[in-house]
């Protein structure tokens, strides 16, 4: 009974020493999970002298508290240039500076809804660079960031014509439609034929086995 006992004790301590190392292993090996994730579109076009938005929007493990939470945007030419910062988020204020837009940038988010937007009223070429959206939410201790490619253009690119394509469709569409009608006339025609072959041969396959049979008869009388 001792023995049976000991046996069992040494048997659960080995399970629990394996569960262990494998907890433990999975701990290690695995990558720690992201719980702060901003949103943006990475490609955004504008009009020269429109008014664009510039979304940005966040997901988080933990509600905004406004007495910790802070973002802020910047601004860089290039990829390779300094960024600048030009609006600020802290504390439930807001700071808005940078010569360059002349206070055409409105922060039209609302931290609360989870969205950091930012608007530019309007567009100038000069506007035209890379916008960085940065996000810190704690107790969440991971910087959220998001990038967007921010381009202007000075014509709204022309509508492509698709009457032309319309009109090639709708002429390949009604060939095809000519050719399987043939083909089928073409088929049945072909079929009729060999029917009225066939039915040619057979009348006068039986008449001949009449004439045969008519000569027979009168042979037999003679």
């Amino acid at each position: 009974m001792f023995l049976l006992n000991q046996m069992r004790t040494q048997a659960w301590m080995k399970l629990i020493s394996t569960c262990f190392w494998g907890v433990s292993l999975i701990l290690i090996v695995a990558p720690p999970a992201s719980s702060m994730e901003v949103m943006v579109s990475h490609n955004i076009n504008a009009l020269n002298g429109s008014t664009i938005k510039l979304a940005c929007n966040f997901n988080s493990c933990y509600r905004v508290d406004k007495s910790k939470f802070s973002m802020n945007w910047t601004y860089q030419e290039c990829f390779n240039c300094t960024e600048e910062l030009f609006l600020l988020y802290k504390q439930k204020d807001i700071n808005l500076w940078h010569p360059r837009f002349g206070g055409r940038v409105v922060f039209t988010g609302n931290p609360d809804k989870n969205d950091v937007s930012v608007t530019i009223s309007e567009v100038q070429l000069s506007d035209e660079g890379v916008y960085h959206c940065y996000v810190k939410n704690p107790p969440d201790r991971q910087l959220g960031h998001g990038v967007i490619n921010f381009n202007v253009i000075t014509e709204v690119p022309p509508e492509r014509d698709s009457t032309i394509a319309v009109i090639i469709g709708a002429s390949v569409g009604g060939l095809l439609a000519v050719l399987i009608l043939a083909m089928v006339v073409v088929k049945c025609l072909r079929r009729r034929k060999k029917q009225e072959l066939a039915s040619q041969e057979q009348k006068l396959e039986e008449e001949g086995k009449n004439e045969g049979g008519e000569g027979g008869a009168e042979d037999s009388s003679k």
